[in-house]
């Protein structure tokens, strides 16, 4: 056996297969209440969650019109400390604005 060829003898080679999966995403949601005001939402969906005014509107009314809206679909984390953020907001704005999230 030449001097420079390693020895191979006895040894087991394997191979470490790791699946790797997508985070999970998840649906923020706004509900509708009789307080909060349009304006509120729609400042909430312009600067929590970064939306144009157009697309902003278009939530707000349909969170008015159907009780709920998707504010946007991120990561478990990402969701939760948004809603904690709108709700903060809410709360020291003095409305009931109410954000829950469900898998997308």
């Amino acid at each position: 056996m030449a001097e420079n060829t390693p020895q191979r003898e006895g040894l087991v080679i394997t191979k470490d297969e790791k699946e790797v999966r997508e985070p999970r995403l998840f649906k923020v949601l706004l509900h509708n209440d009789d307080y909060t005001t349009m304006e509120f939402v729609i400042s909430i969906l312009e600067t929590v969650f970064q939306k144009s005014t157009p697309d902003a509107t278009k939530i707000m009314l349909n969170v008015h019109h159907e009780g709920v809206g998707v504010a946007g679909i991120y990561t478990r984390e990402i969701c939760e400390t948004k809603i904690s953020l709108v709700h903060q907001l809410a709360r020291k704005n003095e409305f009931p604005l109410r954000c829950s999230m469900e898998a997308a």
